[in-house]
């Protein structure tokens, strides 16, 4: 039965009934919505509204329901209850007659829906920002195993200038720290108790909306009911973050896929992360790196989605919101999954440091360095670039290198250029040169590799 069966004469269609049902997906909020339900049920004792008989018999009530949907022996029809707060409150009743249908007093579905939503998107948030820093941490452990390694840097996919492969990993863990920031931030967006609003207007029943926030562990009730049951700002800040943290992770796979190719050969990927070919048996494909890439477009999708939802609504609580949490857990199940993978294949492979040093053997890597010698003994830079833009040019024709080249070659372009320019030529020379702040070389790596391991201590600290 309908709980607004009262002013109906008919019950509902069997398709409508199907259609209009939100059973299927929120279900997964059981346990959000008991305790807003045991929360609601004590406040109501404590205010006087109902006694505290009936408030321990929900209580008893919810704590037995809940037992049996973990156990399995409860399972929802969606023809009986169009969502997990009807099926929920319509068990109770069975259970505990009249004390359970004391419940909704002094509330609506809709502030009942937005407190579980919120519960839950808190609790993802957090399990999200768990594995986010699961991921940095194997990052710098393979930061750490292979410091002193060498590969060429890349703009444009050329080969560009020479760093170390810890800096490398390392960008990806400061990425990775941002996602972690707006995994946190939707957490706080959502730390916030709609519960008490009721339909839209508030109740002419004595709720004590502070109590019930507190229980529940929000920071505060929100201050207007209107925005309290409409608001799902916080649905797409956790998507948002969702977003931008796969796409984070679909840039660290292509260069996983990359790298595993025949024509790099940085990496090997184990088999507990790889797959085969049906037809070909020498195959070793990254599927699940691929994988995670395009898992980015699902997540991305649910962001658009819930954004064209919300679009020109008007207040208070309309239907379309029951559109709202499928993505919001879509997303967040994308993205725990894909930082679980993507945490094995960075643990679990292996990296070939000779590969990569032959690589940045390759592509003219010093041309930098020579510019800024002759920048350093006075040349413009632009001009010390055209000088080594002939040089290179030089190297193409002879197909050679610049370390291949004579001191007689250089100073044909400069007699700027003496004896010591074998040292610009060197490539860990090269890279232990940036010593900037945030550069590649060896010091300020290190200096990076404390603050990012320091940045994950505190993190850890605030799961």
């Amino acid at each position: 039965m309908a709980l607004w069966s009262g002013r109906f004469t008919e019950g509902a269609d069997a398709f409508t009934q199907r259609f209009g049902a939100s059973l299927p997906v929120d279900q997964k909020m059981c346990a959000q919505d008991i305790a807003g339900s045991k929360a609601h049920a004590a406040m109501l004792a404590a205010q006087g509204v109902i006694s505290h008989e009936d408030a321990e018999a929900i209580a008893v009530g919810l704590d037995g329901i809940k037992a049996d949907i973990e156990s399995g022996a409860l399972v929802f029809d969606v023809q009986q209850s169009e969502d997990v707060h009807m099926a929920i409150e319509a068990e109770l009743t069975a259970r505990i007659g009249d004390a359970g249908a004391r419940l909704h007093t002094g509330r609506s579905r809709n502030d009942q829906v937005a407190t579980d939503t919120r519960l839950y998107a808190k609790q993802r948030a957090a399990d999200l920002m768990a594995a986010n820093v699961a991921l940095r941490e194997a990052l710098v452990t393979q930061a750490e195993a292979h410091f002193d390694v060498i590969l060429p840097g890349y703009t444009h996919l050329q080969h560009a200038q020479p760093v170390l492969f810890s800096h490398h990993l390392l960008a990806y863990a400061h990425m990775l720290a941002r996602d972690f920031e707006r995994l946190a931030a939707a957490r706080a967006a959502a730390d916030a108790s709609p519960l008490g609003a009721a339909a839209l207007a508030g109740t002419t029943y004595p709720l004590d909306r502070h109590a019930t926030a507190a229980a529940l562990g929000f920071a505060r009730p929100i201050p207007n009911s209107l925005d309290a049951v409409s608001d799902r700002d916080f649905l797409l800040d956790l998507i948002y973050a969702c977003s931008v943290s796969c796409l984070h992770l679909s840039r660290l796979c292509e260069e996983i896929i990359l790298w595993s190719t025949a024509e790099f050969g940085f990496i090997t990927l184990s088999d507990a992360f790889s797959t085969g070919s049906s037809i070909m048996p020498q195959k070793k494909n990254p599927d699940f790196a691929e994988l995670i890439r395009g898992k980015s477009g699902r997540v991305v999708g649910d962001l658009v989605a819930l954004m064209m939802t919300l679009k020109s609504l008007p207040l208070a609580y309309n239907k379309d919101l029951q559109e709202d949490k499928e993505g919001a857990m879509d997303a967040a199940d994308t993205l725990e999954d894909c930082y679980r993978c993507a945490t094995g294949m960075i643990a679990t492979m292996t990296v070939h440091p000779e590969a990569m040093a032959a690589q940045a053997k390759k592509g003219y890597l010093a041309a930098t360095d020579v510019a800024d010698y002759l920048a350093k003994k006075g040349l413009p830079f632009r001009r010390a670039h055209e000088v080594v833009g002939h040089l290179v040019l030089l190297c193409e024709q002879r197909g050679c290198d610049l370390e291949d080249l004579t001191l007689a070659d250089f100073q044909a372009e400069s007699d700027l250029f003496e004896a010591d320019i074998v040292n610009c030529l060197n490539l860990p020379a090269i890279v232990a040169a940036r010593t900037t702040y945030g550069g590649t070389g060896h010091a300020a790596v290190r200096e990076q590799l404390a603050e990012v391991e320091a940045a994950l201590a505190a993190d850890c600290a605030r799961l």
